[in-house]
Protein backbone atom coordinates (compact mmCIF):
# COMPACT_ATOMS: atom_id res chain seq x y z
CA UNK A 1 0.00 0.00 0.00
CA UNK A 2 1.14 3.26 -1.12
CA UNK A 3 2.37 5.53 1.96
CA UNK A 4 0.38 8.90 2.12
CA UNK A 5 3.45 10.86 2.80
CA UNK A 6 6.78 9.87 1.50
CA UNK A 7 9.98 9.72 3.34
CA UNK A 8 13.12 11.62 2.66
CA UNK A 9 12.88 14.19 -0.18
CA UNK A 10 9.58 15.23 -0.75
CA UNK A 11 10.18 16.73 -4.45
CA UNK A 12 11.57 14.32 -6.47
CA UNK A 13 11.58 14.79 -9.74
CA UNK A 14 12.48 18.21 -11.46
CA UNK A 15 8.80 18.09 -13.33
CA UNK A 16 6.84 17.50 -9.66
CA UNK A 17 5.68 21.36 -10.63
CA UNK A 18 2.86 23.34 -12.53
CA UNK A 19 3.38 23.06 -16.56
CA UNK A 20 2.55 27.08 -16.66
CA UNK A 21 6.13 27.61 -14.98
CA UNK A 22 7.63 25.30 -17.61
CA UNK A 23 5.94 27.55 -20.20
CA UNK A 24 6.83 30.69 -18.69
CA UNK A 25 10.58 29.41 -18.15
CA UNK A 26 11.05 29.01 -21.86
CA UNK A 27 9.43 32.34 -22.49
CA UNK A 28 11.90 34.06 -20.00
CA UNK A 29 14.71 31.80 -21.00
CA UNK A 30 14.61 32.95 -24.89
CA UNK A 31 13.60 36.73 -24.38
CA UNK A 32 14.38 37.77 -20.47
CA UNK A 33 17.80 35.55 -19.63
CA UNK A 34 19.29 38.81 -17.90
CA UNK A 35 15.91 39.89 -15.72
CA UNK A 36 16.29 39.36 -11.88
CA UNK A 37 13.21 39.32 -9.67
CA UNK A 38 12.18 38.31 -6.32
CA UNK A 39 9.43 36.33 -4.50
CA UNK A 40 7.66 36.57 -1.08
CA UNK A 41 5.73 33.60 0.97
CA UNK A 42 2.78 34.45 2.58
CA UNK A 43 0.23 32.59 5.01
CA UNK A 44 -3.22 34.00 4.08
CA UNK A 45 -4.44 32.28 7.26
CA UNK A 46 -1.89 33.30 9.94
CA UNK A 47 -1.40 30.06 10.94
CA UNK A 48 2.30 29.37 13.14
CA UNK A 49 3.97 27.48 10.92
CA UNK A 50 7.46 27.68 13.28
CA UNK A 51 7.35 24.56 14.01
CA UNK A 52 8.28 23.30 10.38
CA UNK A 53 11.22 25.51 9.92
CA UNK A 54 14.19 22.91 9.84
CA UNK A 55 12.15 20.52 8.21
CA UNK A 56 11.13 22.85 5.50
CA UNK A 57 14.86 24.12 5.01
CA UNK A 58 16.04 20.65 4.94
CA UNK A 59 13.81 19.74 1.96
CA UNK A 60 14.55 23.27 0.16
CA UNK A 61 17.98 22.10 0.36
CA UNK A 62 18.04 18.72 -1.31
CA UNK A 63 16.26 20.07 -4.12
CA UNK A 64 19.84 20.94 -5.20
CA UNK A 65 19.83 17.17 -6.22
CA UNK A 66 17.20 17.09 -8.72
CA UNK A 67 18.15 17.30 -12.27
CA UNK A 68 15.74 15.97 -15.32
CA UNK A 69 16.33 12.48 -16.45
CA UNK A 70 16.58 11.26 -19.67
CA UNK A 71 13.48 10.08 -20.08
CA UNK A 72 11.49 13.33 -18.84
CA UNK A 73 13.66 14.87 -21.25
CA UNK A 74 12.69 12.80 -23.89
CA UNK A 75 9.21 13.42 -22.89
CA UNK A 76 9.48 17.17 -23.37
CA UNK A 77 11.03 16.65 -26.51
CA UNK A 78 7.59 15.97 -27.79
CA UNK A 79 5.83 18.54 -26.85
CA UNK A 80 5.58 20.82 -30.57
CA UNK A 81 6.14 23.92 -28.73
CA UNK A 82 9.02 23.54 -26.46
CA UNK A 83 12.29 24.34 -28.40
CA UNK A 84 15.38 22.06 -28.15
CA UNK A 85 17.56 24.76 -26.95
CA UNK A 86 14.90 25.07 -24.02
CA UNK A 87 15.15 21.65 -23.17
CA UNK A 88 18.81 21.75 -23.44
CA UNK A 89 18.58 24.42 -20.91
CA UNK A 90 16.61 22.34 -18.46
CA UNK A 91 19.18 19.28 -18.76
CA UNK A 92 21.67 21.43 -17.50
CA UNK A 93 18.98 23.13 -15.02
CA UNK A 94 19.72 23.08 -11.19
CA UNK A 95 18.14 24.24 -8.30
CA UNK A 96 20.05 27.12 -6.39
CA UNK A 97 19.05 26.89 -2.50
CA UNK A 98 21.27 29.64 -2.08
CA UNK A 99 18.56 32.47 -3.73
CA UNK A 100 16.49 31.40 -1.22
CA UNK A 101 16.47 32.85 2.28
CA UNK A 102 13.98 31.01 5.41
CA UNK A 103 13.68 32.62 8.60
CA UNK A 104 11.06 33.78 11.49
CA UNK A 105 10.27 37.01 11.73
CA UNK A 106 7.85 39.01 14.12
CA UNK A 107 6.63 35.09 14.93
CA UNK A 108 5.65 34.25 11.20
CA UNK A 109 7.47 32.48 8.98
CA UNK A 110 9.24 34.29 6.01
CA UNK A 111 10.73 32.77 2.49
CA UNK A 112 12.07 35.33 0.47
CA UNK A 113 13.54 33.70 -3.01
CA UNK A 114 15.96 36.15 -4.77
CA UNK A 115 18.33 35.41 -8.09
CA UNK A 116 18.23 35.26 -12.05
CA UNK A 117 14.30 34.77 -13.14
CA UNK A 118 15.06 31.95 -15.36
CA UNK A 119 16.91 30.31 -12.46
CA UNK A 120 14.84 30.65 -9.81
CA UNK A 121 11.76 30.36 -11.29
CA UNK A 122 10.89 26.64 -10.65
CA UNK A 123 11.03 27.33 -6.79
CA UNK A 124 7.52 28.65 -6.41
CA UNK A 125 5.57 25.53 -6.61
CA UNK A 126 7.97 23.33 -4.53
CA UNK A 127 8.59 25.25 -2.34
CA UNK A 128 4.72 25.62 -1.57
CA UNK A 129 3.99 21.55 -1.89
CA UNK A 130 7.04 21.49 0.67
CA UNK A 131 5.84 23.59 2.92
CA UNK A 132 2.18 21.74 2.49
CA UNK A 133 2.90 18.26 3.09
CA UNK A 134 5.74 18.98 6.34
CA UNK A 135 3.23 20.57 8.02
CA UNK A 136 0.76 17.77 6.65
CA UNK A 137 2.27 14.75 7.90
CA UNK A 138 3.08 16.60 11.48
CA UNK A 139 -0.41 17.72 12.23
CA UNK A 140 -2.44 14.64 10.38
CA UNK A 141 0.15 11.77 10.32
CA UNK A 142 -3.06 9.75 10.77
CA UNK A 143 -4.42 10.28 7.09
CA UNK A 144 -4.36 8.04 4.45
CA UNK A 145 -4.84 7.84 0.74
CA UNK A 146 -8.28 5.79 1.19
CA UNK A 147 -10.07 8.31 3.04
CA UNK A 148 -9.16 10.76 0.51
CA UNK A 149 -9.92 8.68 -2.23
CA UNK A 150 -13.02 7.67 -0.77
CA UNK A 151 -14.39 11.41 -0.12
CA UNK A 152 -13.24 12.05 -3.31
CA UNK A 153 -16.01 9.02 -4.87
CA UNK A 154 -18.36 10.61 -2.21
CA UNK A 155 -18.29 13.83 -3.98
CA UNK A 156 -18.73 12.43 -7.60
CA UNK A 157 -21.33 10.05 -6.63
CA UNK A 158 -23.11 13.17 -5.18
CA UNK A 159 -22.35 14.93 -8.48
CA UNK A 160 -24.06 11.87 -10.38
CA UNK A 161 -27.41 12.02 -8.04
CA UNK A 162 -27.25 15.88 -8.21
CA UNK A 163 -27.35 15.77 -12.10
CA UNK A 164 -28.15 13.84 -15.47
CA UNK A 165 -25.58 12.31 -17.81
CA UNK A 166 -26.91 15.02 -20.00
CA UNK A 167 -26.15 17.89 -17.54
CA UNK A 168 -22.76 16.67 -16.67
CA UNK A 169 -21.86 15.71 -20.23
CA UNK A 170 -18.99 18.30 -20.95
CA UNK A 171 -18.03 19.32 -17.80
CA UNK A 172 -14.26 19.67 -18.56
CA UNK A 173 -12.08 19.14 -15.20
CA UNK A 174 -8.35 19.41 -14.71
CA UNK A 175 -6.64 18.98 -11.75
CA UNK A 176 -5.03 22.22 -10.21
CA UNK A 177 -3.52 21.29 -7.11
CA UNK A 178 -0.31 20.62 -6.72
CA UNK A 179 0.87 23.31 -4.23
CA UNK A 180 -1.23 23.16 -1.51
CA UNK A 181 -2.19 19.43 -1.30
CA UNK A 182 -1.93 17.25 0.71
CA UNK A 183 1.19 15.14 -0.37
CA UNK A 184 2.27 14.26 -3.71
CA UNK A 185 1.44 10.18 -3.03
CA UNK A 186 -2.84 11.82 -2.30
CA UNK A 187 -2.24 13.92 -5.55
CA UNK A 188 -1.64 11.15 -7.76
CA UNK A 189 -4.13 8.88 -6.02
CA UNK A 190 -6.79 11.59 -7.02
CA UNK A 191 -5.89 11.95 -10.44
CA UNK A 192 -6.30 8.47 -11.31
CA UNK A 193 -9.46 8.22 -9.61
CA UNK A 194 -10.48 11.02 -11.59
CA UNK A 195 -9.28 9.62 -14.88
CA UNK A 196 -11.27 6.35 -14.84
CA UNK A 197 -14.28 7.75 -12.33
CA UNK A 198 -15.34 11.62 -13.62
CA UNK A 199 -18.43 11.30 -14.78
CA UNK A 200 -17.77 14.47 -16.80
CA UNK A 201 -14.44 15.28 -19.35
CA UNK A 202 -11.45 14.87 -17.16
CA UNK A 203 -8.86 16.89 -19.45
CA UNK A 204 -5.51 16.35 -17.69
CA UNK A 205 -3.47 17.63 -14.61
CA UNK A 206 -1.41 21.10 -14.32
CA UNK A 207 1.53 18.77 -12.24
CA UNK A 208 3.72 17.80 -14.87
CA UNK A 209 5.90 14.67 -13.72
CA UNK A 210 2.53 12.74 -13.07
CA UNK A 211 1.11 14.08 -16.63
CA UNK A 212 3.96 12.63 -17.59
CA UNK A 213 4.02 9.46 -16.55
CA UNK A 214 0.25 8.62 -16.79
CA UNK A 215 -0.31 9.53 -20.22
CA UNK A 216 -2.44 12.79 -19.29
CA UNK A 217 -1.94 16.53 -20.68
CA UNK A 218 -0.53 18.69 -18.83
CA UNK A 219 -2.26 21.79 -18.56
CA UNK A 220 -1.61 25.52 -17.76
CA UNK A 221 -0.16 28.63 -19.80
CA UNK A 222 0.91 31.94 -17.65
CA UNK A 223 0.66 33.05 -14.41
CA UNK A 224 0.51 36.62 -12.54
CA UNK A 225 4.14 36.73 -12.50
CA UNK A 226 4.53 36.95 -16.48
CA UNK A 227 2.30 39.70 -16.36
CA UNK A 228 3.29 41.66 -13.33
CA UNK A 229 7.60 41.04 -14.34
CA UNK A 230 6.19 43.11 -17.17
CA UNK A 231 5.93 46.09 -15.17
CA UNK A 232 9.63 46.27 -15.26
CA UNK A 233 11.00 45.30 -17.83
CA UNK A 234 11.50 47.95 -20.04
CA UNK A 235 8.20 49.02 -21.64
CA UNK A 236 5.80 52.07 -20.38
CA UNK A 237 4.07 51.27 -17.32
CA UNK A 238 0.60 51.94 -19.42
CA UNK A 239 2.00 49.18 -21.86
CA UNK A 240 3.00 46.45 -19.67
CA UNK A 241 -0.39 44.03 -19.92
CA UNK A 242 0.03 44.39 -23.75
CA UNK A 243 4.08 43.96 -23.81
CA UNK A 244 3.25 40.99 -21.63
CA UNK A 245 0.55 39.40 -24.35
CA UNK A 246 2.96 40.59 -27.10
CA UNK A 247 5.76 38.60 -25.80
CA UNK A 248 3.36 35.35 -25.35
CA UNK A 249 2.20 34.99 -28.63
CA UNK A 250 5.57 35.66 -30.02
CA UNK A 251 6.66 33.36 -27.75
CA UNK A 252 4.55 30.55 -28.30
CA UNK A 253 2.92 31.33 -32.03
CA UNK A 254 -0.71 30.43 -31.43
CA UNK A 255 -0.44 27.26 -28.79
CA UNK A 256 -1.15 28.35 -25.18
CA UNK A 257 -3.81 30.39 -26.24
CA UNK A 258 -5.53 31.60 -22.43
CA UNK A 259 -4.80 34.42 -21.00
CA UNK A 260 -4.75 35.68 -17.47
CA UNK A 261 -6.93 38.50 -16.91
CA UNK A 262 -6.94 40.02 -12.97
CA UNK A 263 -3.17 41.06 -12.80
CA UNK A 264 -4.77 44.72 -12.41
CA UNK A 265 -8.23 44.02 -12.25
CA UNK A 266 -9.92 42.40 -15.22
CA UNK A 267 -11.77 45.70 -16.10
CA UNK A 268 -8.03 47.16 -16.66
CA UNK A 269 -6.97 44.13 -18.44
CA UNK A 270 -10.05 44.43 -20.85
CA UNK A 271 -8.88 47.71 -21.86
CA UNK A 272 -5.93 46.68 -23.42
CA UNK A 273 -7.04 43.24 -24.88
CA UNK A 274 -7.88 44.72 -28.49
CA UNK A 275 -9.32 43.39 -31.50
CA UNK A 276 -5.60 41.93 -32.12
CA UNK A 277 -5.18 39.98 -28.65
CA UNK A 278 -8.72 38.54 -28.61
CA UNK A 279 -8.47 37.37 -32.10
CA UNK A 280 -5.07 35.73 -31.03
CA UNK A 281 -5.88 33.71 -27.84
CA UNK A 282 -8.19 31.05 -27.75
CA UNK A 283 -9.85 32.08 -23.91
CA UNK A 284 -8.99 33.77 -20.70
CA UNK A 285 -8.83 32.92 -17.11
CA UNK A 286 -10.45 33.95 -14.34
CA UNK A 287 -8.64 33.59 -10.82
CA UNK A 288 -10.30 36.14 -8.31
CA UNK A 289 -13.90 38.28 -7.88
CA UNK A 290 -17.16 37.32 -9.10
CA UNK A 291 -16.90 34.59 -11.29
CA UNK A 292 -20.12 35.20 -13.18
CA UNK A 293 -19.67 38.86 -13.44
CA UNK A 294 -16.50 37.84 -14.70
CA UNK A 295 -17.74 35.66 -17.47
CA UNK A 296 -20.63 38.58 -18.34
CA UNK A 297 -17.76 41.48 -19.32
CA UNK A 298 -15.68 38.69 -21.25
CA UNK A 299 -18.72 37.93 -22.79
CA UNK A 300 -19.49 41.06 -23.61
CA UNK A 301 -16.07 42.10 -24.50
CA UNK A 302 -16.52 39.53 -27.36
CA UNK A 303 -19.65 40.74 -29.18
CA UNK A 304 -18.43 44.03 -28.65
CA UNK A 305 -15.55 43.05 -30.91
CA UNK A 306 -17.64 41.59 -33.43
CA UNK A 307 -16.42 38.11 -31.53
CA UNK A 308 -19.21 34.88 -31.67
CA UNK A 309 -17.92 34.28 -27.44
CA UNK A 310 -18.90 30.55 -28.26
CA UNK A 311 -16.11 30.56 -30.37
CA UNK A 312 -13.71 31.02 -26.99
CA UNK A 313 -12.93 29.37 -23.71
CA UNK A 314 -13.45 31.05 -20.14
CA UNK A 315 -11.61 28.61 -17.66
CA UNK A 316 -12.30 29.12 -13.92
CA UNK A 317 -9.62 28.13 -11.69
CA UNK A 318 -10.18 30.06 -8.15
CA UNK A 319 -11.66 28.17 -4.97
CA UNK A 320 -13.54 25.80 -7.08
CA UNK A 321 -15.66 22.88 -5.90
CA UNK A 322 -17.42 20.45 -8.42
CA UNK A 323 -20.91 22.16 -7.58
CA UNK A 324 -19.38 25.77 -8.23
CA UNK A 325 -18.45 24.33 -11.80
CA UNK A 326 -21.66 22.93 -12.63
CA UNK A 327 -23.35 26.19 -11.82
CA UNK A 328 -21.56 27.78 -13.62
CA UNK A 329 -21.13 25.64 -16.85
CA UNK A 330 -24.88 25.22 -16.47
CA UNK A 331 -25.66 29.71 -16.35
CA UNK A 332 -22.97 29.58 -19.26
CA UNK A 333 -24.44 26.98 -21.26
CA UNK A 334 -24.39 28.14 -25.05
CA UNK A 335 -22.78 31.20 -24.85
CA UNK A 336 -19.48 30.59 -23.95
CA UNK A 337 -17.15 27.33 -23.57
CA UNK A 338 -15.86 26.70 -19.89
CA UNK A 339 -13.55 24.98 -18.59
CA UNK A 340 -12.38 24.14 -14.60
CA UNK A 341 -9.46 23.61 -12.77
CA UNK A 342 -9.81 22.34 -9.41
CA UNK A 343 -6.78 22.39 -6.95
CA UNK A 344 -7.00 22.18 -3.04
CA UNK A 345 -10.45 20.93 -2.79
CA UNK A 346 -9.19 17.54 -4.92
CA UNK A 347 -6.03 17.31 -3.45
CA UNK A 348 -6.44 18.27 -0.03
CA UNK A 349 -10.17 17.55 1.11
CA UNK A 350 -10.62 14.88 3.70
CA UNK A 351 -12.60 15.36 6.71
CA UNK A 352 -11.21 17.12 9.61
CA UNK A 353 -8.51 18.25 7.81
CA UNK A 354 -8.10 21.69 7.44
CA UNK A 355 -6.16 23.01 4.35
CA UNK A 356 -3.39 25.94 4.55
CA UNK A 357 -3.67 29.58 2.45
CA UNK A 358 -0.44 30.03 1.37
CA UNK A 359 1.17 31.82 -1.91
CA UNK A 360 4.27 32.99 -3.32
CA UNK A 361 4.21 36.29 -5.57
CA UNK A 362 6.54 38.16 -7.13
CA UNK A 363 7.00 41.45 -5.71
CA UNK A 364 10.14 43.11 -7.73
CA UNK A 365 11.58 42.59 -11.05
CA UNK A 366 15.11 43.88 -11.89
CA UNK A 367 15.59 45.59 -8.44
CA UNK A 368 12.16 47.33 -8.83
CA UNK A 369 8.79 46.96 -7.42
CA UNK A 370 5.64 44.82 -8.95
CA UNK A 371 2.41 44.18 -7.94
CA UNK A 372 -0.86 42.34 -8.82
CA UNK A 373 -4.29 44.34 -8.10
CA UNK A 374 -6.85 41.59 -7.93
CA UNK A 375 -10.80 41.57 -8.48
CA UNK A 376 -10.64 40.46 -4.99
CA UNK A 377 -8.98 43.10 -2.59
CA UNK A 378 -7.67 40.33 -0.14
CA UNK A 379 -5.41 39.16 -3.03
CA UNK A 380 -3.93 41.92 -3.88
CA UNK A 381 -0.09 41.55 -3.53
CA UNK A 382 2.80 44.07 -3.07
CA UNK A 383 5.10 45.23 -0.67
CA UNK A 384 5.95 48.77 -1.74
CA UNK A 385 1.99 50.67 -1.25
CA UNK A 386 3.66 53.56 -3.33
CA UNK A 387 3.78 51.33 -6.22
CA UNK A 388 0.08 49.75 -5.81
CA UNK A 389 -0.98 53.66 -5.65
CA UNK A 390 0.89 54.50 -8.85
CA UNK A 391 -0.42 51.46 -10.92
CA UNK A 392 -3.89 52.34 -9.90
CA UNK A 393 -3.63 55.60 -11.27
CA UNK A 394 -1.80 55.03 -14.38
CA UNK A 395 -4.94 51.94 -14.78
CA UNK A 396 -7.33 53.65 -13.83
CA UNK A 397 -8.28 51.33 -11.41
CA UNK A 398 -10.80 52.90 -8.19
CA UNK A 399 -10.71 50.37 -5.86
Amino acid sequence: MTATYRKGPIITSLLDTDWYKITMMQGVHHKYPNASVTWEFRCRNSENLAPYLSDIREQIDQLATLKLSADESAYLSTIPYLTPDFIRFLELFRFRPEYVKVFMEEQELCIVIDGPWSHSILFEIVILAIISEVRNRILYPEITIEQAVNHLREKLSTLRNNYTPDQLAGLKLADFGTRRRLSQPVQEAIITVLRHEFPGDFVGTSNVDIARRHGLAPMGTMAHEWVMAHQQLGSRLVDSQRAALEAWVQEYRGHLGIALTDTITLDAFLRDFDLYFAKLFDGLRHDSGDPLLFAEKCIRHYQALGIDPRSKTLIFSDALTFDKAMALKTALEGRIKTSFGIGTSLTCDVPGLKPMNIVIKMVACNGQPVAKISDEPGKTSSRDQGFVKYLKRVFQVAH
